[in-house]
């Protein structure tokens, strides 16, 4: 380890900022930024894009910098905007009193399963309906017939399954088990 501290060079140390030769290639290559707030004077920490004192936002000098916000201003704030006035409509809105029937709370407590049976259970009425609307199919001939009714017996394949599962999440209350 002594031979290869030995073999150093004496000048192996540079000062840290730039001659006065390479300044305009440093400034071109990190982007100027304000260094100090515009509203309560304190200086940004290093990377920072707000202040530590006030927190007003950082402005940036550069046009490279502002292109990183090119998708904020351009996509993201409209978007935000017309949610904001969609949901303002929609606040207004009285829907009938009977509506609040289908909400799933009020259906789980109606039927009485914990919320994973329900989950099933939807899921395997789901299935049922789709073995109901496969029966709305036209067959032509033999071979459409019997893919119809193929087709029938997955979805009630798929039904079952999704009852079985909402029976076996189903929690057994003290009273069952008595």
């Amino acid at each position: 380890m002594a031979e290869v501290a030995q073999g150093t060079q004496q000048e192996f140390w540079r000062p840290p900022s730039p001659t006065v030769a390479d300044a305009p290639v440093a400034l071109q290559a990190v982007p100027s930024l304000v260094t100090a707030c515009s509203r309560c004077g304190t200086e940004f920490l290093i990377g920072s894009r707000f202040c530590h004192s006030c927190g007003s936002s950082r402005l940036q000098a550069n046009d490279a910098a502002q292109s990183d916000n090119g998708f904020a201003s351009t996509i993201w704030r409209p978007i935000v905007g017309f949610a904001q006035i969609a949901w303002a409509a929609w606040r207004k809105i009285e829907f009938p009193a009977w509506l609040r029937y289908l909400h799933f709370h009020e259906i789980k407590s109606w039927i009485g399963l914990p919320t994973a049976s329900l989950v099933a259970f939807m899921i395997g009425l789901g299935c049922v309906a789709g073995a109901l609307l496969v029966g709305l199919l036209t067959a032509r001939n033999f071979v459409d017939w019997q893919a119809i009714q193929f087709y029938r017996g997955e979805w009630l394949l798929a039904a079952t399954a999704a009852f079985v599962a909402g029976i076996l999440l189903k929690k057994t209350s003290s009273r069952d088990s008595d």
